[in-house]
Order: structure tokens, then C-alpha cells, then sequence
């Protein structure tokens, strides 16, 4: 709780700062007493945001993560068209042409697909994007409601509507099409016309009726008009109550990383701060009770379940993406650092191996401990029945379609605007983005780094003539002694961690500001897993280094087989740590050279491994189902002592990431 209480007051407080030597000082966040005078954020009587999205297009990635948004297009995302029954055109209700297909499945990839297109600039894709784009304008009826005639008890099924919402607003973002702001000015009006007793009385819709609020926001934010917003109060008032003191609506695992945000979300307009205060307490509420494990998530299976806490309990796909889309939005509403580091601590230790390397396949749930993904059924050990554990390209059909959200949306959060003209460097990745900045001018900022698995991150300003703006780069909460300087020399303030280093200069084409994040290894106890460990270098979490064999299963469609994956080496060891004041002593970290293939998310590629001491646990095997077993007690018998290597559990498609753990000298 402590740690809610500090987060909370940071926030409100503002851009309290430190240093301010020649332009350069520490602040806890940007300035929000002005607004950016070239790109759309919160205008009164709205809550100023801290930071500004970028519209699509403007970011190119490079690096790794222009790798993994090719194999996404070239992978099950680009081409779910071709396999998918719910996205067949004809018949389709999306289409207008027809009554089939017609709920969130159209809607959840043009989400990802759309965006993607956006970053890529990939023409087949953005003509792609467009057929449906125009089928769901074209579906508009004269009472503004729009889309396949849903209905869940009689009443309007509204959850459909929300996801469209989203892709019509990237593609507005992207074309500056006119039509979708009257569309939406349409609808959000024959909202405001349904009775309440009418309105939201559907599960998935009330459950997530803060992403009808965010795009009201959206919308009063382009058009500034007043009278949209009293359907902000209607929305909230009819979701389901997620500003609880202990307890949650529901227990769905994307309900919760979804839905988590809406009282924030109401916040941005009501500025009731208990209601930002609540988004904070559900996200350490989940954590607390179900959250003792590593990488950025809880063991939620689809629901979670009393007692049901192991690290071997997983997440769907579904809510690795919605997370991230949460952690993004609130880090630009807040400020707040620890938004961008649980972002990329679900993006780079849990998300990645969610799906296959060449994006053709994704399992249901991925777990922090998962020594087996197979199409064995695993319940009750895991909530759901069936091959939850299969990288299907043709089955998990939420997840089949909501994943490609997750590395579009990521490559347009790398760089923003911030109130002040300025530009900020808060999710760390090679790119290059075109901004305007002071009086209208537009300069280029090329970042370049191996970050994740390197501590150096390189950003280049190029700009027509000498310009004068703010640059802010967020100092992680672990990097201590964190350096950076200008053109070689350093920047003369003391950079401190979970704070972000704002330089305000006149800057010229080719100034360099070179940042060091240094990386080490850590321990987190989880205490309430019977004293299980993990440990940490930088933003990645580390995993045992076990063999794998991909075994290929037959699918319906010949040309999209899926993948089991199989261990071929011991999993059940316990990490030996030394006595004293530094656990992992004992432990040695190899670095190895960047891959060629620019994917460094695999075993066969990752650059950084880890050499550690384990003992194996007799006791700690599969259970009958085949899943990887409970952890063991701390007193179990333990074999000797053998060396273990440990990789980034972000390239470790199966992996043990909370270890049962030994003290020896």
C-alpha cells in the first residue's frame, strides 16, 4: 500500500525536478501548465495528460521490432483473412452484407491489422484495412447506431462497437478522414438517447465500458464538443464497479487488465482523484492476491480462482496485449514511470513467447512456469479445458484475433509529445519519429540501441536549422548510476532512478544524447509462493535454459500446422544462492553477439545468458495432466549441486522462472 500512496502522490504532484543546470534538471513528471500546440491531448475541462501519442505512421521502428512487425504481417495476423471462418467477407455481418460474424471478431484484428498497416505503410494492408473501414461507416443507421444488430436479454450488445470505435479513430489518425468524427459524433448521440435501464446491461460491455469513455475523450478532444460529455457520467455509472476497496467485479483475466483503467479513465474528466487512486488499487490488488510471479502479470488462467496462485497458473494472449494498451494509456494520462516499466516488463518477459517466433501460432495461456506446450487438456491445474497450451494458428479464437494489437500499438508509444512542444523517450527501441516541436518545426529523432539487452540507448537530433525544445528520457526505477551526456559531455545533474532527465536546449542536426541504464542482476522473493525466487537483469526476467523440441500437429489447414513444444533436458531445480548480503555472487552474466537474424527472443539467438549453480528436486515433476507441478516445499529433498544456465524467459518458450531456491555458502 505504501507503494500506492507514493505512486499517487507523484502524480499529483507534478513536475517537481531537481538540478536545472544549464537546461538539464530531474523531474518527477513533464509540466502539464501548458498545452502542445501541434498535437490533440486532453482540452479543459479535462485532466491534462503528461504525455501525447503520436498519430500512426509518424514512428518508424528499426531493429528488433521492425523484425517481429514483418513476421507479423508475413505471419498469422497479416494473413487471419485467408483462415479465419469469422473474417470471410461474404456473409459478413461487418460488411453489411449479411447476418454472420458479426460480434468481436472483425473488429479485434482490424484493431492490430489496421494499426499495423499504419506503421508499415504497407499498401496491400492499408487497402485491406480499408474495406472494412468503409463497411463499418456504411452500416451507420439514421439513429447514429452502427454495425452487426447485437443483443444480449433484448438490449443492445455494445462491447462490438467499442473495439470498431478504436479502428475507425487509428484510421482517422492516419487519413484525417472527416467522415469518422461525424460517425462518431452520430453514435455517441444515440448513446446518450438509450435509457439507462437499456444501456449496458451486457456483460462484456459493462465490464468494459471504459473503452467506450476513452473514445468519447477521443472524440470531444478533436471536436471540443461540450455536449458529449455528460455521456462520460452515463457510461460510468452503468459499468461495473471496478473502484472497489478490496474486491473486483469480476475475476475474467482480460476484464482485469482491460478494465482495470476505467476509473482513471472517468477520473480524466470528473477529477475525482479516488478514482485514479481506485485504477492504482486494482492494479495491486490483482497483484497481491494472485500476482506473486514474474513478468508483469498474475495467475489468472482465464478466471482467477481462490487458492489458485502458483506460478505455474497463467494468462491468455488476450490480456498480455490488453495490458500493455492499458499500462500506455496510463503512463500518458499519469506520467507516472512505473506504467512504462510494467509495460515492458509484460511486453519483454511474458508477450514475446506467446506466439510462435515466426508469428504463425499462440497458445491460450502462457504461465511463468511452463515446462510442457502441448494440445493435452491440463484442467483443472489450468482453468480451461482443452489445448490451451497449443500454438494454434486456427484455434484461441479471442486471442486469434485481439494478439495483433500488441506490437503496433508498442512501435507507436517508443516516442512522444509532450505539453511543453517538447519530444520524450519513455519505451526504449530503435526508431525514428518525426516531430514538431517549439514553433511549429519538425525534427527527426533516431534512437538507436539493443535495448532490452543492452544498457546503451543513442538518440540523434536531425533538424533543418537549430531549434530549442525540451527532450525527456525516463530513467528506469532499477538503473542505478545511471549516466548520460550531449555530444560527449556529460549532462552535469545526478540521474535518478524512476525520474526522467529533461534537457532543455537549442539543439543542432546531429546532436547526440547517449544514455547508460545499467544493467544488474537482481532477487525478488515471492514470499507468498513459498519463498519461490526470480531474478532480474535490467527490465528482463531470467528463466532456466531448457532443451526444447517443437513437435508440428496437423491442422485443418494444411498450410498453417500447429506447434507443440516438448522439454529435452531436467526442469525441476532450485537455484542456489549464496549467504550474506549478496545472494547472487556467485552468478556471471555472458553477453554474445546480436543475432543476424534481428530477433534475439529465442533460445538459438538471444544475446545474454546467465551462469547460475541449481539442484534438482526429486519431488517436483508433472502432474497427471501433464503440467507442470506445484512448487515444491522449501525443505524438499534436493540432489547435489550442478551447473544451470539461465536465459532471458522472454526467449524461453517453456520456461521455470520462479525457482524453488537453496542457501549455501
Amino acid at each position: 500500500m505504501k507503494k500506492l500512496v507514493l505512486s499517487l502522490a507523484v502524480v499529483l504532484a507534478g513536475c517537481a525536478g531537481s538540478g536545472d543546470k544549464n537546461g538539464v534538471s530531474m523531474v518527477a513528471r513533464p509540466d502539464t501548465g501548458s498545452t502542445n500546440s501541434f498535437y490533440v491531448s486532453n482540452r479543459a475541462p479535462l485532466v491534462p495528460q503528461s504525455f501525447i501519442k503520436l498519430p500512426p505512421g509518424t514512428i518508424t521502428p528499426e531493429g528488433w521490432i521492425k523484425e517481429i512487425l514483418n513476421r507479423q504481417r508475413d505471419g498469422m495476423n497479416g494473413h487471419l483473412g485467408e483462415i479465419s471462418p469469422w473474417l470471410e467477407k461474404e456473409g459478413n455481418a461487418w460488411l453489411g452484407t449479411g447476418g454472420d460474424h458479426g460480434w468481436e471478431e472483425v473488429p479485434y484484428w482490424l484493431k492490430g491489422y489496421g494499426d499495423l498497416a499504419y506503421v508499415l505503410h504497407d499498401d496491400g494492408m492499408l487497402e485491406e484495412t480499408k474495406v472494412w473501414i468503409e463497411g463499418a461507416l456504411a452500416s451507420q443507421r439514421e439513429d447514429g447506431f452502427f454495425g452487426p444488430d447485437n443483443k444480449s436479454g433484448g438490449k443492445p450488445d455494445l462491447w462490438p462497437n467499442m473495439i470498431m470505435l478504436w479502428c475507425l479513430q487509428s484510421y482517422y489518425e492516419y487519413t484525417g478522414d472527416a467522415r469518422v468524427l461525424d460517425f462518431m459524433s452520430a453514435y455517441f448521440n444515440w448513446e446518450l438517447s438509450v435509457p439507462d435501464e437499456d444501456f449496458l446491461k451486457e456483460y462484456w460491455g459493462s465490464s468494459r465500458a471504459g473503452d467506450n469513455i476513452q473514445s468519447v475523450i477521443w472524440l470531444y478532444n478533436r471536436t471540443g464538443d461540450e455536449s458529449l460529455l455528460p455521456l462520460i457520467d452515463k457510461l460510468h455509472r452503468n459499468a461495473q464497479n471496478w473502484h472497489q476497496d478490496s474486491n473486483l467485479p469480476n475475476w475474467h483475466n482480460v476484464n482485469i487488465a482491460q478494465c482495470f483503467r476505467e476509473p482513471a479513465q472517468y477520473y480524466s474528466y470528473s477529477k475525482d482523484s479516488s478514482m485514479l487512486a481506485a485504477t492504482y488499487n486494482d492494479f495491486y490488488l490483482i497483484r497481491r492476491t494472485f500476482g506473486q510471479v514474474p513478468g508483469g502479470m498474475w495467475g489468472g488462467d482465464e478466471n482467477s480462482r481462490l487458492g489458485y496462485i502458483d506460478p505455474r497458473q497463467g494468462i491468455e494472449t488476450c490480456a498480455l496485449v490488453e495490458q500493455m494498451n492499458s499500462d500506455q494509456l496510463l503512463l500518458c494520462l499519469t506520467g507516472d514511470p512505473m506504467w512504462a516499466e510494467n509495460c515492458e516488463d509484460v511486453t519483454f518477459n511474458s508477450y514475446t513467447v506467446a506466439l510462435t517466433p515466426d508469428m504463425r501460432g499462440l497458445r491460450y495461456i502462457t504461465s511463468p512456469n511452463m515446462v510442457v506446450s502441448d494440445s493435452r487438456n491440463h484442467a483443472p491445474g489450468i482453468q480451461n479445458d482443452g489445448p490451451m497450451f497449443l500454438m494454434n494458428p486456427l484455434g484461441h479464437r479471442c486471442c486469434q484475433h485481439d494478439h495483433g494489437q500488441g506490437w503496433p500499438y508498442l512501435a507507436e508509444n517508443l516516442i512522444y509529445a509532450t505539453p511543453d512542444n517538447g519530444v520524450a523517450a519513455i519505451l526504449y527501441a530503435a526508431c525514428s519519429a518525426r516531430v514538431k516541436v517549439s514553433g511549429g518545426e519538425e525534427v527527426t529523432i533516431h534512437e538507436t540501441t539493443y535495448y532490452p539487452f543492452d544498457e546503451k540507448i543513442t538518440l540523434t537530433i536531425e533538424s533543418e536549422s537549430p531549434v530549442s525544445f525540451p527532450l525527456y528520457l525516463r530513467v528506469p526505477s532499477w538503473a542505478h548510476g545511471a549516466k548520460a551526456a550531449v555530444n560527449g559531455s556529460p549532462v552535469g545533474v545526478k540521474l535518478e532512478e524512476g525520474k526522467y532527465l529533461r534537457i532543455d536546449r537549442n539543439w543542432k542536426s546531429g546532436d547526440k544524447v547517449e544514455l547508460t541504464l545499467p544493467m544488474e542482476l537482481s532477487l525478488r522473493r515471492w514470499e507468498v509462493n513459498k519463498n519461490s525466487v526470480s531474478v532480474d537483469y535490467g527490465p528482463l526476467t531470467l528463466s532456466l535454459k531448457i532443451g526444447q523440441e517443437l513437435k508440428t500437429v496437423q491442422t485443418k489447414n494444411e498450410a498453417w500446422p500447429a506447434t507443440e513444444i516438448w522439454p529435452t533436458t531436467p526442469w525441476n531445480y532450485s537455484l542456489v544462492l549464496s549467504k550474506g548480503d549478496d545472494p547472487l555472487k556467485s552468478f556471471s552474466v555472458k553477453k554474445g553477439e546480436w543475432p543476424a537474424d534481428n530477433w534475439p527472443f529465442t533460445l538459438e539467438s538471444v544475446p545474454l545468458q546467465v551462469s547460475a549453480t541449481g539442484r534438482r528436486v526429486p519431488s517436483w515433476t508433472l502432474d497427471d495432466t501433464g503440467l507442470c507441478n506445484v512448487l515444491p516445499e522449501e525443505d524438499a529433498p534436493k540432489a547435489q549441486a550442478e551447473p544451470i544456465t539461465l536465459v532471458p524467459m522472454g526467449a524461453a518458450h517453456i520456461r521455470i522462472s520462479s525457482f524453488p531456491n537453496t542457501i549455501e555458502n
